[in-house]
């Protein structure tokens, strides 16, 4: 089964690594209960639970579930990039020692990479592209 599709917009952030602009993302100031899936493959990665107001613009998350999120050095070399372990999807970056949490990481997060699904819902089915 292929990848969901995705609009232009986020094709330019989910494949081509861009990035949304700041308080403009649908999940930014969203706080209910339920999972966060990446956009294109529908891989869960984050519990509503793990999601913090961090101020920044993006939704942030203190933790992901196991073994959905993969980092890497960003091409700037400083920051650490995120994608979806599944599908290889940007996510954002991952930023730790900031002190928002107890966990001491943020995922910043473009909205663009992941649709949510509320509590309750049945989660979609993980998809190959």
């Amino acid at each position: 089964m292929p990848y969901n599709q995705l609009t232009p917009e986020e094709e330019r952030v989910i494949v081509n690594k861009g990035t949304e602009m700041p308080f403009t993302g649908e999940y930014d100031r969203l706080f209910s209960p339920g999972t966060f899936v990446c956009r294109r493959c529908n891989n869960p990665l984050y519990s509503a639970e793990a999601k913090f107001h961090s101020g920044c613009g993006w939704p942030s998350f203190d933790d992901e579930f196991p073994e959905s999120v993969e980092r890497h050095v960003d091409s700037d070399g400083r920051r650490t990039e995120i994608l979806c372990a599944h599908c290889h999807a940007h996510l954002g970056h991952v930023f730790e020692g900031e002190g928002f949490t107890d966990k001491d990481t943020r995922h910043c997060v473009n909205s663009l990479s992941i649709r949510f699904i509320p509590e309750g819902k049945e989660l979609p089915p993980v998809l190959d592209g």
